[in-house]
């Protein structure tokens, strides 16, 4: 069969770090076009993952136009997601986005019509799905080991480790900052381990304390507090229409030591699970307690199991599977949208101040 033209729109950390290399592992795939607002990123990135003849472009609606490509993979920030992807969807192509699926929930929504009504797939790169540890925590929910999952915890703080580059702090760019970035992360992780995707009520806070310091200390250099227009933490409860909480924490910077990114912690009727030091599951039997530790690591031919492909790599394969086996996707437009509908929420209850009802009636 002819490989599959891919193209990317947005070459910077993320397309370098994670997309092209992870697409360039791939023999069914040739990378033909590459786009960015500073040319010479994507003429730099072409030249690197690019196939013969790879062409550049500073306009997206200019690649979008070529009929061949038959992939587009959009990394550009928050505040164009929905625009070039909907533009993409009616050109006629399937698309990955970066996470959030978008700066609004409107439109994420808007993005969900659109894959529907052309009939392309759309997914959203939420890769922490695709770790060793989730894949194994999936199964073991889905076997009913932890029973009814009625409170879980999404985790994504760090201590001090605020993205001082790009448009991250831009609030304009992004819709918001650690809640929106890493955030989404931990809780579309959760709920898709808990596969509930109907919230009821959420109630959030946000902070902006620590941004306002001059001279930080930060994993990637002091930030400037006058540019710090995102919040430095978050924190909210959701309560889902079968009774289930959600607690999520999210932080860039926070005078904590515990910190997780990623990470959720699930407890059931019949047993828990955290991804503390590893993946641990805990229950009781025969009348004692009990806690199994994962190991996920090669540590010795007894946990080799011969495979050394990264979550990204497995993501991006996985993506190109679905679209030449015309497969489900792993991450649905549909659920991704509701990710994005509960950090808004958050948002607003803070503004607010007021806790944000899905269903008005309530």
């Amino acid at each position: 069969m002819n490989k599959l033209q891919v193209a990317i729109i947005g070459c910077g950390g993320i397309a370098n770090g994670k997309h092209l290399p992870s697409l360039s592992k791939i023999d069914q795939v040739e990378i033909v076009a590459f786009c960015d607002l500073i040319v010479e990123r994507a003429e730099q990135a072409a030249d690197k993952y690019g196939n013969p003849g790879a062409k550049v472009f500073e306009d997206y609606r200019e690649l979008l136009a070529n009929p061949s490509i038959d992939v587009v993979h959009i990394c550009t920030p928050n505040d164009s997601h929905a625009e070039i992807s909907i533009a993409a969807l009616e050109a006629g192509k399937h698309v990955m986005c970066e996470k959030p699926m978008a700066k609004t929930a409107a439109d994420a929504r808007r993005m969900a019509e659109a894959a529907k009504r052309t009939g392309k797939k759309l997914t959203i790169g939420y890769n922490n799905r695709f770790r060793a540890d989730s894949q194994y925590l999936k199964k073991v929910v889905e076997e009913g080991e932890l029973g009814d999952i009625y409170m879980a915890k999404a985790h994504a703080v760090r201590r001090r480790g605020v993205p001082t580059w790009g448009v991250f702090l831009d609030e304009d760019k992004q819709g918001g900052g650690p809640l929106i970035d890493i955030g989404t992360h931990a809780l579309d992780l959760t709920m898709w381990l808990m596969n509930n995707y109907e919230p009821k009520v959420v109630l959030g806070v946000t902070y902006h304390q620590l941004s306002r310091k001059q001279n930080a200390a930060n994993s990637w250099g002091s930030w400037d507090p006058d540019k710090f227009k995102v919040e430095d933490s978050a924190f909210a409860m959701i309560i889902m229409k079968n009774g289930a909480t959600i607690m999520v924490e999210s932080s860039w910077a926070l005078n904590t030591l515990d910190t997780k990114e990623a990470k959720c912690t699930l407890c059931g009727t019949e047993g828990g699970a955290d991804m503390q030091d590893g993946l641990r599951i805990n229950g009781e039997k025969y009348g004692r307690l009990y806690v199994n530790q994962l190991q996920f690591e090669a540590k010795g031919a007894d946990f080799y199991d011969g495979k050394k492909e990264s979550m990204s790599d497995k993501e991006i394969r996985m993506w190109i599977e679905a679209i030449i086996d015309d497969k489900e996707l792993i991450v649905t437009p549909e659920q991704a949208c509701v990710v994005s509908e509960v950090l808004e929420a958050i948002y607003e209850s803070n503004r607010t101040g007021r806790a944000v009802y899905f269903d008005e009636s309530n």
